[in-house]
C-alpha cells in the first residue's frame, strides 16, 4: 500500500488540514498511473466532451474521454465543497439563518427554501445540499466554515492533497464563475474519496427527506433528490444498485453528473461533463452507459490507469456518525 507525501498547509487554509486526509478503510489505496493522450475505449454512445468510469474499490480507471479536460462543473462541485467542510462542523449543531447569510445567493440558482430567523441542524442543511443543491445552504455552511475565500481555499488545498490538481475554486456552490474549473477525473477523485465518508454516503444516496417549511417549523416539506439516476423523476428509470452521489447544471457548464453503483460485488464511479447529443435526460444515459458497460466488463480487465491513492492518515481522521 502506498501511503501520498502531502504538501505543508498554506497560510490560507490551516484549519482544513483535517479535510485533507479521509476515511481510507472502506476503499483500499492505490498507486495512480498517469493517462496518455485522449484515452477513450467503449461505450461509443456517448456525446460528453469529457468522461470517466473507475472502480471505486481498486482506483482502477477502466474507461475515459478527455478526463483532464478543464470544463465547468456546476453543482458536481458541492462534492469537494462537503470534503472539504464536513470535518469542521458538527452535524448536530444547531444555526440560526440571518439575512447576511443569504444576502449572496445568486439570483436563479438551485436553493433549497431557507427562511431567515429560522433554524436549522447542520445535517437538515447537508440535506438541502446534496438533495436540493442548495445554493442558500451552502452560502449558510460555508459562513459557519470560516467565510466564502476561505471555504474555496480550503476546497482547493482539499483538491491537491486528494490528487486532484486540475481544480479552481472561485464559488464553492459551483455556481458559474469565471475561471472556475474541474475535470471529469477530478470529479470522479472527490465522487470516490466521499464514498469513504459515512456522513457523504448517506446523503448523497437520501432519495426524499423531511425539512422544516416555515419559521416556526410548524410543518415539513417532502424534498426529493435532482440525482433523477437515485430518485427516478421525471422519467429516467433509477439504476439498478444506485449509490447516488451528485448531478449539476448551469448554462455554461451544461448537464454534470457523477454517479456510483454497486452491483455483483463491484462499486463504480461515472462521471459525465457536459453531454452534446441534446437527448432528454442525456447526462443520465451516457452515465447508465458508461455503468452498463463497465459491469458487463470481466473482473480481470485492464484499467486504462487509476485514480490517485486515498490518503492513509487515520490520525487526521474525524470520526463519522
Amino acid at each position: 500500500m502506498i501511503t501520498p507525501s502531502f504538501p505543508q498547509p498554506s497560510r490560507r487554509s490551516v484549519v482544513a488540514s483535517a479535510a485533507l486526509t479521509l476515511l481510507s478503510s472502506a476503499l483500499p489505496a492505490t498507486s495512480s498511473r498517469a493517462f496518455s493522450g485522449r484515452v477513450k475505449r467503449s461505450p461509443s454512445d456517448m456525446s460528453a466532451l469529457a468522461w470517466m468510469l473507475a472502480d471505486a474499490v481498486s482506483g482502477d480507471v477502466l474507461a475515459a474521454w478527455h478526463p483532464h479536460h478543464q470544463l465547468a462543473p456546476a453543482s458536481t462541485l458541492k462534492t469537494l465543497f462537503a470534503l472539504t467542510v464536513m470535518p469542521h462542523l458538527d452535524a448536530d449543531a444547531i444555526h440560526t439563518v440571518s439575512s447576511s447569510d443569504l444576502d449572496s445567493v445568486p439570483s436563479g440558482s438551485s436553493v433549497v427554501g431557507l427562511e431567515v430567523g429560522a433554524w436549522y441542524s447542520i445535517d437538515e442543511l447537508w440535506s438541502g445540499v446534496f438533495l436540493r443543491s442548495g445554493n442558500d445552504a451552502v452560502r449558510v455552511l460555508a459562513s459557519l466554515n470560516g467565510g466564502w475565500a476561505e471555504t474555496a481555499a480550503q476546497m482547493e488545498d482539499c483538491a491537491t492533497a486528494l490528487g486532484a490538481e486540475s481544480t479552481s475554486v472561485i464559488s464553492p456552490d459551483g455556481f458559474d464563475a469565471a475561471g472556475q474549473v474541474s475535470t471529469a477525473h477530478d470529479l470522479t477523485v472527490f465522487g470516490r474519496a466521499g464514498l469513504a465518508r459515512a456522513d457523504f454516503l448517506r446523503n448523497c444516496g437520501t432519495k426524499t427527506a423531511m425539512f422544516p417549511s416555515s419559521e416556526g417549523r410548524d410543518g415539513y416539506i417532502t424534498i426529493v433528490n435532482t440525482n433523477r439516476l437515485l430518485s427516478g423523476t421525471y422519467g429516467v428509470t433509477p439504476y439498478p444498485g444506485i449509490i447516488g452521489i451528485k448531478n449539476g447544471y448551469t448554462s455554461r457548464a451544461g448537464n454534470t453528473l457523477i454517479a456510483a453503483a454497486r452491483l455483483g460485488g463491484r462499486t463504480l464511479i461515472a462521471t459525465v461533463m457536459n453531454p452534446q447529443s441534446g437527448l432528454p435526460n442525456a447526462v443520465y444515459e451516457e452515465a447508465r452507459s458508461l455503468l452498463d458497460w463497465g459491469f458487463e466488463l470481466p473482473t480481470d480487465a485492464e484499467a486504462i490507469s487509476s485514480l490517485p491513492s486515498l490518503p492513509t492518515d487515520a490520525a487526521l481522521v474525524r470520526a463519522t456518525p
